[in-house]
């Protein structure tokens, strides 16, 4: 599932993106209402997670009103310390599909979510996934970057699915070996560096930003975020 993060608050949006990445689904953050506005309107999401008091001149109502009035029917949970009967009147009553008050427990937030992606008719094992531009599909096996196609071998696709599932967290060579390879043992081989130096040929040349990241000493990490 494809989140939309727009939170201005540091601790707040680090916490729901984490959160959302560790329950399998893909979030991106905005930071302010501007750049929320210009995501929100401009690609696709499975569900918007919204603030409402945001910096930058445009507040969640005005990019609440602005999706609706572009008829996007895309499913909007709005978040606010605005916790009064007629604040959360106003903001379902501007197209929101659900009101959740700050502060708020991570498994409330997740299963409001969840629900609303349901009742959008989002299937809970979906078949894509997604970090940034990249795009895996299930079904198929196949992989593309911006709307171009990425050749894999079976191999590569499995390394790059389980790095996709585990987005913006490291994973170690052991952890690879495990659940890529079956090896239960270290085979002491460079199988993992050969294939990991493959696939970040193939996924970030000619490609901005770079998502495949080493950790020297640690392991390996696919983010948007350099």
């Amino acid at each position: 599932m494809r989140c939309l993060v727009i939170e201005d608050e540091a601790e707040t949006a680090r916490y729901i993106c984490n959160g959302l990445a560790e329950a399998g689904h893909v979030a991106v953050l905005s930071r302010n209402g501007a750049d929320g506005l210009d995501l929100a309107t401009n690609d696709r999401w499975d569900v918007i997670v919204l603030d409402r008091m945001l910096p930058g001149g445009i507040d969640g109502l005005a990019i609440l009103t602005a999706l609706r009035q572009l008829g996007k029917t895309t499913p909007v949970l709005i978040l606010s310390a605005l916790a009064s009967l007629d604040e959360r009147v106003r903001g379902l009553r501007g197209g929101g599909d659900d009101y959740l008050t700050k502060p708020f427990a991570f498994s409330e937030l997740l299963a409001r979510i969840e629900a609303l992606a349901r009742r959008s008719g989002v299937a809970s094992d979906a078949q894509e996934l997604w970090v940034a531009d990249l795009k895996l599909d299930l079904r198929t096996r196949r992989a593309e970057r911006a709307g171009r196609a990425i050749l894999l071998q079976p191999r590569e696709f499995r390394l790059l699915e389980y790095l996709v599932r585990h987005q913006g967290q490291v994973v170690t060579r052991t952890m690879l070996l495990e659940s890529v390879w079956d090896y239960y043992f270290d085979p002491q081989t460079n199988v993992v560096d050969v294939q990991i130096s493959r696939l970040r040929r193939k996924v970030d040349a000619g490609f901005s930003p770079r998502l495949l990241q080493t950790l020297r000493g640690v392991g390996y990490m696919i983010s948007a975020d350099e």
